[in-house]
């Protein structure tokens, strides 16, 4: 079981890390996406993968800490799935408004994807209210 899950949390990890290393920024947001994936799966499988056991102490176990799992990564790795959906929401906004001001979604801004746009002028810069021009 721990060998499965350790080739699972290393193949989310290279997928999540190939994918930040390309040149779109949607797939750079999916990348970390996957890459915090992994990073809960690992601390996750840290706290004791367990089948059929109690999560907290009964009464005629005694007080010893191998008849229940450990509360720790599983309260951090609910936490960390909360923030992280919280960051992807608000990348996915800012990689939208980036990709409508800029006009492409590459990551360094300077490549302009191939297609018919080739030959249409580049609209004039937008101006916001209250910036002063």
């Amino acid at each position: 079981m721990e060998a499965i899950l350790a080739i699972a949390i290393g193949v989310v990890a290279s997928t999540g890390v190939w994918l930040m290393l390309r040149g779109r920024t949607f797939q750079v947001v999916i990348g970390l996406a996957l890459l915090s994936y992994a990073v809960n799966l690992f601390i996750f499988a840290t706290g004791r993968l367990s089948v059929d056991r109690e999560p907290v102490l009964l009464g005629p176990l005694g007080a010893t800490l191998q008849h229940y799992d450990d509360p720790l990564p599983q309260a951090l790795v609910l936490t960390a799935i909360v923030i992280g959906f919280a960051m992807t929401a608000l990348l996915l906004v800012v990689t939208m408004a980036l990709r409508g001001l800029a006009g492409n979604d590459h990551v360094d801004g300077i490549h302009a994807p191939p297609g018919p746009r080739d030959d249409v002028p580049p609209a004039p810069p937008r101006h916001l209210p209250g910036d002063g021009t």
